[in-house]
């Protein structure tokens, strides 16, 4: 290896340069799983119900909805945008679901129609990605700031939900035999080998997630959107066709946890989801995620979301008051923002472009034009 090689190679930081394990870097990359590991740790010290394999199921099936949530609003931060709607679409959706399946009259034929479960998700998943296709269209086409335009659809869908209710709440929503539209319950009481149906669902469109972001093109596209968006556009990437999608596929994660949500409680109202989407920013940040964009994966969203799921629950399990439980949640909110500011200011001045870090794949390079003589 030539003396600029290796001058090269300890300017970016590789094992060369300090010729030792970096203990830090390990602390601040892995900081969310050993977080989780202290939480439940504490909490089984301090409760002897917490650390059971029951326990650790509901505990579980209540972290679903944080995940589907987080994974729906990873997407989003990692174009460099947000998505404050999620909450109120989770709620809108119940509502919209619980309303299916309680009948649909058609005064025309003097009649109700009961549509089948399956009927009732796609229509619901449908619902989800025309809130998050609003959402795109309006930063994307209508340049509208993503906090503003999102914030005004969660009025919207909060709206909406209430008017369609009255405020009140469909409950009894486990359908009929003689009605055929049986089976909704199924997503939040059933079990597959002893695991919830919800954390299933949540561990699918996970998976599914990681393949988009590291196995497509079009998880390369937000990755660089999030990276740079302007070099993104002059590359050739469809930057507002990736913020459009990335919108409605966090809509349909949104549907899908309003979807597991009502049918744990066998009930829809429309206040369910209220702050849930400050819950799904916290679960995408404390996994190591840039708020800037460009940054994080599925893998650490989805501990984030376990970190706040166990913390929550535990702090229910040994009596802590509401309102401490909420004095902690953002704690631990501002301390993985800050850890995320220290773990990224540490990366070298000539290291690569945003788009390259944590988790990020990287768009081939073009080879530049010759030169014209």
């Amino acid at each position: 290896m030539s003396a600029a090689s290796k001058v090269a190679q300890g300017a970016t930081g590789s094992p060369a340069a300090g010729g030792g394990f970096d203990v830090v870097k390990m602390l601040l990359e892995g900081r969310a799983f050993f977080a989780l590991v202290v939480i439940v740790i504490v909490f089984s010290i301090l409760s002897p119900v917490y650390f059971s394999t029951a326990n650790f199921l509901v505990m579980a099936s209540h972290v679903a909805i944080y995940g589907l949530l987080a994974i729906g609003m990873l997407l989003v931060i990692l174009t460099g945008g947000i998505d404050l709607s999620v909450g109120s679409t989770l709620g809108l959706c119940g509502v919209v679901a619980g309303a299916l399946m309680q009948g649909v009259t058609l005064k025309i034929f003097g009649s109700v129609l009961y549509p089948s479960v399956w009927v009732v998700v796609l229509l619901t998943c449908a619902l989800g990605a025309f809130v998050g296709a609003v959402n795109g269209v309006l930063i994307a086409y209508l340049k509208v700031p993503a906090f503003v335009a999102t914030l005004g659809v969660l009025y919207v869908a909060r709206g909406v939900a209430l008017l369609m209710t009255n405020g009140l709440t469909y409950n009894d929503l486990g359908g009929k035999a003689e009605l055929g539209n049986t089976g909704f319950n199924w997503l939040g009481f059933n079990t597959l080998f002893n695991v919830p149906i919800g954390v299933v669902v949540m561990a699918a469109v996970a998976i599914i997630a990681t393949v988009l972001l590291n196995r497509t093109a079009l998880g390369r596209w937000i990755y660089s959107t999030g990276g740079n968006a302007r070099a993104a556009d002059l590359s050739g990437v469809p930057v507002k066709y990736t913020t459009i999608t990335v919108y409605v596929l966090s809509g349909v994660c949104a549907a899908i946890a309003g979807l597991v949500l009502s049918s744990q409680l066998t009930s829809a109202g429309p206040t369910a989801g209220v702050t849930y989407e400050l819950t799904a920013i916290a679960a995408v940040v404390v996994g190591g995620a840039a708020l800037t964009g460009g940054r994080g994966n599925v893998r650490g969203t989805l501990l984030g979301a376990f970190v706040i799921g166990f913390l929550s629950d535990g702090l229910v399990i040994i009596g802590v008051s509401a309102y401490w439980q909420t004095v902690f949640t953002g704690a631990v909110i501002v301390l993985a923002v800050l850890l995320n500011s220290i773990q990224y200011s540490k990366r070298p001045k000539n290291a690569p472009a945003a788009s390259s870090a944590a988790g990020a794949p990287t768009l081939p390079q073009k080879e530049p034009a010759a030169k014209l003589n």
